[in-house]
């Protein structure tokens, strides 16, 4: 039981660091931001993975911020509660997220994710879609469509959705070797 109760507030402590790390960064326009056409070019060419680490780190805390304070501690709110499995409670402050902000597209990501750990897939993939609606090179979103897929059964299709993810970032974790998984699986099941 300690050994939980540890583990659960290490996962706390991380994700308020994370959080306050956010918080000291400059207010950003999320999605819209001028900066993440750079960032993706950037990203794209990459050659290696710890200059795109950094430049999906740069990308992710454009995505983080709105520009507005109490939206984003909303945000925080339903990210920690997220990571302690509260996933109701994440859900409804995602849900506050969007009520306020339908155009950041971050509240609809992490919905999303809320959604896909509660296995409500039919809830993931609709705010996914919104969420690439919103931004369509967001590898985070597609990532979560391929594990969609891949819990629904549908390896051809989980595997366009991790390609599209390494086209967008080429050193995505985990997308990769889903791909090469994948490709063995379709090419088992075409023998």
């Amino acid at each position: 039981m300690k050994r939980l109760l540890r583990h659960r507030l290490g996962w706390l402590l991380m994700v308020i660091g994370l959080a306050a790390g956010l918080v000291s960064e400059p207010a950003a326009a999320d999605q819209k931001d001028p900066r993440l056409d750079a960032l993706f070019k950037r990203l794209a060419s990459s050659d290696n993975a710890l200059d795109a680490d950094v430049i999906e780190a740069d990308i992710w805390r454009i995505w983080l911020s709105s520009g507005d304070a109490e939206l984003d501690g909303r945000l925080e709110l339903g990210q920690m509660a997220m990571a302690v499995g509260d996933l109701d409670t994440a859900i409804a402050h995602f849900t506050q997220v969007i009520e306020r902000a339908p155009g950041f597209a971050e509240g609809w990501n992490k919905r999303a994710t809320a959604y896909y750990l509660r296995g409500d897939l039919d809830a993931s993939m609709a705010d996914v879609r919104q969420t690439l609606a919103l931004e369509p090179r967001h590898f985070g979103a597609i990532s979560g469509i391929g594990l969609i897929f891949l819990n629904t059964d549908d390896p051809r299709a989980a595997l366009d959705a991790f390609e599209r993810v390494l086209t967008i970032h080429p050193f995505a974790a985990g997308a990769r070797e889903q791909v090469e998984r994948l490709r063995r699986v379709l090419r088992g099941l075409t023998v």
